[in-house]
């Protein structure tokens, strides 16, 4: 059996539109970093919420990513061919009794801010109507380190409550499928936008309910707009350009606090050249609030 690498790390974006430069910033920072390391660098295309998705667009993400020199190790895995890997894990969270049905709606937890902290569902159960599943979020604190954020601190039951595993069209939540995927590829370090910071804690629970690794992580600072809005919800979001990638890729490298050569005459050689003397420590440090704007 061949050993895995001591470093493995991935990009994960969701097949929503095209590559736009925020995600270009966290593909180019976890790419950085594997290859600081020497480990080995994926790609894995998150479609598992078909109403968001844009057709076509894990095609072009995955083209626009090569013209940018980030190709991946391995061919990508597509999370919309892992539902029985993510029904696996929910069986296994159901039999040991670490999830309830809820048919709470968002006026039901209203008087609460939104957040679920019974442990079961307040709502009337309706076997008529569908139901989401969602996992008991016990009273107690979860602590880790983030490689660039530094200590992190979350109670599960105070921020997230009794967060969805399966949302009642019968979709899996992002936080099943994130962790049973990082698990299956071999993931050991988890580099990724600011904005999924808060999700970590849960990610953690979930690691643990299922007696899964917990990978190391490390959360770059958010690429915001004008107003303060992150990218990918801007109408400054606009795709990177595919055709001409060499200003989008330093643009990238400065927003991240990478010095790069302005005389690479394509995006391998840039990468490469900034490779050289790069390391963690240099990316640049931010928290939600005080992320610089593009």
């Amino acid at each position: 059996m061949t050993a895995l690498p001591r470093y493995r790390g991935r990009f994960a974006p969701s097949p929503t539109g095209a590559l736009h430069f925020g995600s270009l910033v966290a593909a180019v920072g976890s790419w950085l970093v594997a290859r600081h390391a020497e480990g080995q660098w994926l790609v894995r295309i998150e479609d598992i919420d078909p109403p968001r998705e844009v057709p076509g667009s894990a095609a072009t993400i995955l083209a626009t990513l090569d013209a940018f020199g980030l190709s991946p190790d391995q061919p990508p895995v597509y999370q919309s061919q892992r539902q029985e890997a993510y029904a696996a894990a929910f069986e296994g969270l159901r039999e040991s009794g670490q999830v309830f049905p809820c048919w709470c709606s968002r006026s039901d937890l209203a008087s609460q801010g939104g957040i679920h902290r019974d442990g079961h569902c307040v709502a009337a159960a309706d076997p008529s109507r569908p139901h989401a599943w969602r996992v008991r979020a016990p009273d107690l604190s979860l602590h880790w380190e983030d490689d660039l954020q530094g200590a992190q601190s979350e109670n599960l039951r105070e921020m997230a409550g009794d967060f969805v595993i399966r949302r009642v069209e019968g979709l899996w939540s992002y936080q099943l499928a994130c962790v049973v995927d990082d698990a299956d590829q071999g993931i050991t370090h988890v580099v990724r936008g600011a904005d999924l910071l808060d999700s970590t804690a849960r990610q953690i629970h979930l690691q643990r309910l299922l007696a899964l690794p917990t990978p190391g992580y490390l959360h770059l600072p958010l690429v915001l707009d004008a107003e303060g809005r992150k990218l990918s919800k801007s109408t400054a979001a606009l795709p990177v350009d595919a055709a001409d990638p060499l200003p989008a890729l330093r643009a990238a490298l400065d927003r991240l606090g990478v010095l790069s050569p302005s005389t690479a005459g394509t995006p391998e050689t840039l990468l490469r050249d900034a490779l050289h003397g790069f390391a963690p420590a240099s990316l640049r440090r931010s928290s939600l609030g005080a992320t610089a704007t593009l």
